[in-house]
């Protein structure tokens, strides 16, 4: 199985796809077209500003399932990433919120994408579903099941959700790496398009220092330059639509604005490497 790093360069930029209503949720235009013609065009926007993988969700199916979505959303989603695989030449990504990790890994395994992002692996979270509670022993089994290598990326402490009772970021991260059988961690906001905090992204560098760490929520061109130093690779959504708003298309120089700032910042932390390492 291919590793983060096989997959990826350097910090990579992963851009989010957020897919219109599907059919079944409750704001669905009932015409498939009104999901897949947007998904197609946001697609090549993120692909053309430069990112370096692009991950889909049903994002306007609220409210969620907690943890199994019925299978017209996954037929939708299979198709729709049927339609964008062969016009995208990135590594593609699925999360069928709010966490059905079975479902993103068997479409991601039918449509040869690279990744998952699962929202809840380990431990428990009180959100707006319910209890939310991790998977990682059946999510591993069915990859294994699948023989598939896709690669499962995992919040820590994920966000729209709080604790059930104080827990420890730094524990969370290392049961999530060493117990959950993940291969990277990401680290949000308490909600999309919420700033991250970096004390959070150190903690869970201090409890898996060897996992991958993702910056999942918040990211902007004005806040890039903090993450950029702490973080293995970001995933921006909001940040990347027009104007900034979550409900509205990708605009191509938001992708291209993020994607210069981290080629400077590449670019000046190897001038500061020495010749021998460069």
């Amino acid at each position: 199985m291919n590793s983060f790093a096989d997959v990826f360069p350097s910090k990579p930029i992963i851009g989010m796809l957020h897919l219109r209503a599907l059919p079944g949720a409750p704001e669905y235009s009932g015409r498939m077209s009104d999901i897949i013609d947007p998904a197609l065009v946001d697609a090549n926007a993120l692909q053309g500003g430069g990112v370096d993988g692009i991950m889909i969700e049903n994002f306007f199916d609220a409210p969620f399932f907690k943890d199994q979505v019925g299978p017209e959303t996954i037929a939708a989603m299979a198709r729709v990433m049927s339609l964008i695989r062969p016009e995208i030449d990135l590594p593609l990504g699925v999360n069928v919120l709010r966490n059905d990790g079975r479902a993103a890994l068997a479409i991601a395994t039918a449509c040869e994408c690279q990744f998952v992002r699962i929202n809840q692996v380990s431990w428990a979270m009180l959100t707006d579903q319910g209890i939310l509670e991790g998977k990682a022993a059946e999510v591993a089994r069915y990859r294994r099941y699948l023989d598939s290598g896709v690669l499962i990326f995992a919040d820590c402490l994920t966000k729209h959700a709080v604790p059930l009772a104080p827990q420890s970021i730094e524990l969370v991260a290392l049961d999530t790496w060493e117990r959950g059988g993940v291969d990277a961690i990401i680290i949000s906001g308490p909600a999309t398009g919420r700033e991250t905090d970096v004390e959070d992204v150190l903690g869970a560098r201090k409890g898996a220092p060897a996992a991958p760490i993702l910056i999942g929520s918040g990211v902007t061109l004005e806040n890039l330059h903090r993450f950029l130093p702490v973080a293995d690779g970001i995933l921006v959504g909001t940040y990347f639509k027009e104007k900034g708003h979550v409900a509205g298309p990708v605009d191509k120089s938001r992708v291209e604005s993020i994607v210069n700032r981290r080629r400077q910042f590449l670019e000046a932390d190897e001038e500061h490497l020495p010749p021998e390492t460069r």
